[in-house]
This record gives C-alpha cells, structure tokens and sequence, in this order.
C-alpha cells in the first residue's frame, strides 16, 4: 500500500485564497473547509487507502520559544484562522486521521509519520503532499516523497538535489544559512542558493565545512568571505538549522493500519449540512458502501 501525509495547513491556505467565500448559518466561513475536504475525498475516491492530515492548530510553536523572530500568526486572517478547529472536526468526521499540532508543527507530524511509516515492509511509498521545502529533508531515495498534487509533481532523492543541489539530508543546513522567509529567520550574510549548494555538495553538514577557508574544495568560489560569514555567524546558523530540523518523536499513529479510511463516523452528515454540501455526503456515502 502506499501512505499518503497530507499537509492540511497548506491545504487550507491554499483553498482559503482559491476558493470563493461561503459562509455557515451563523456567518462562519467555511469556504477553504469545503475545498480541503472535497480535495482529500478525491484522493480517496482514486484510491488512497491510508492517509493522515497534519495542521497547525495554533501558528505557533516550540519554535517560537528558540527564536522571537519566528513565524506567528500576525497577518493571518481570521476568517482563514477561524477555519483550523472547524477543518479539523469535520476531517475526523469524514473518518480521516488527523493530527492537530500546538507545541509541534504541522511538519513535524508529517516528518514523523513518514519516517514512521516508511519502516513498515508492508509499505510501498510514503507520499507527503506538499511542496514546503522543509519536508524535502524527510525524503529517502524514491521510498519516501514528496508531492505538489497542485503541479502533479513528484519529487524523490534526486529530485531534490536537482532542484536544491544538496541531498535531503543537508537541507536543513541549506536552509540554515540562506534563510527561510516564510519561517522568519534570515539565513547568513553572503550566502545565496548558489553559494550553498556548492558548498554543501561537497561537505553534508556545518561542521563539516572546514575553517580554514584555504582548505575548501576549489570548485567553491569567495571562499573567505563565506567562511568569515559562517565562522561570525556560527551560533547564528546552529539555531537557524535547528529551527529547519524537523522532529520525528512526534506521536502520530500506532501502526499503519491506524490510518487506513474505514467510512465516515456517524456525525459526518451533521457536518455536510453545516457546510452546506449535500453532494459531499453522497460520495463519501456511495465510496463507504464500496468498503463494506
């Protein structure tokens, strides 16, 4: 079987600026609920079996704690913000797994559960969807991937050198020294894209980069000025690849059987009528007769 780690924060936002608005009876909003739970029905109704969503319950995170520049929630909508508990309840409804993160983030869970599942022999492929850079780390040859489902893009190990030029594995160290804008922090003085790829390609971690600039690879160019950043910089870069490291202690599922679809619960038509979508009712209901 293949498991598929569905980034539900992603999804939100993403259908929270795709979508038109639609509002509940009380003048709740519920538009981007609406598109994410059709989207993963579709998933199943093409023949994911087992599948898990990971949100941000609150924006904020032990992160937050580390470094005061990390990412909040400031700026963020609240009729996008509003949507997150709601989104949550309705997905267990439809009787998908859900894992609602405050102390971790949404990608930590998806980091875990991959790496989680990617042991199980019974497991074929382990499919993260979503194109967040951070989850490139948690790919492994073509046995754990990532998928942009918006752009139908499948990126496995060597995708992600093709498009970062440093293995998954280094990805946190990359992302230590340029920088990572949507997460808050800056990255290092000096160093681009460029600069990192080529340095990481040859030496996998931080520590692995020489000192002394003289002793790095010659393909590396501006060598001293890189090493004078990252040698002024050095507690700077730890925490920032601290801050990239996902977790993979981050209890999510037992076994993979947990995440097997086995139908809605009984309060799911209760939900489709707060949504005001009758039609999703129907197919969930006709996909839970085929599973009997």
């Amino acid at each position: 079987m293949n498991v598929y780690l569905i980034d539900g924060t992603y999804e939100l936002f993403r259908h929270f600026y795709a979508v038109p608005s639609a509002l509940d009876e009380n003048g709740q909003e519920i538009g981007a609920v609406r598109g994410v739970l059709t989207s993963v029905l579709s998933m199943i109704e093409r023949g994911a079996s087992h599948l898990g969503v990971a949100t941000d319950h609150v924006v904020e995170s032990f992160r937050n704690d580390l470094y005061p520049g990390y990412k909040t929630s400031e700026g963020v909508p609240e009729e996008l913000l509003s949507q997150f508990p709601i989104l949550e309840e309705a997905l267990e409804a439809m009787g998908v797994v859900v894992w609602p993160m405050v102390y971790y983030e949404a990608d930590d869970a998806l980091a875990s559960a991959a790496s989680k599942a990617a042991k199980d022999e019974a497991v074929n492929q382990v499919l993260i969807c979503t194109p967040d850079k951070d989850l490139s780390q948690s790919v492994v040859g073509t046995r754990v991937v990532q998928l942009d489902r918006r752009r139908d893009i499948v990126r496995d190990e060597a995708g992600v050198i093709a498009k970062f030029g440093v293995k998954p594995q280094s990805i946190p160290d990359y992302l230590a020294v340029v920088g990572d804008s949507a997460d808050g922090f800056p990255g290092l003085p000096g160093w681009g894209a460029k600069a990192a790829a080529l340095t990481l390609s040859q030496y996998p971690h931080l520590e692995d980069i020489p000192k002394d600039w003289r002793e790095w690879h010659p393909a590396i160019r501006k060598a001293r000025p890189l090493s004078e950043s990252l040698l002024g910089a050095w507690s700077d870069a730890v925490l920032f690849r601290t801050l990239a490291t996902l977790r993979l202690d981050v209890p999510v599922f037992d076994t993979v059987a947990d995440l097997r679809w086995k139908g809605p619960r009984p309060n799911f038509e209760e939900y489709c009528q707060r949504l005001k979508s009758p039609d999703l009712f129907r197919r969930v209901s006709a996909l839970e007769s085929l599973t009997q």
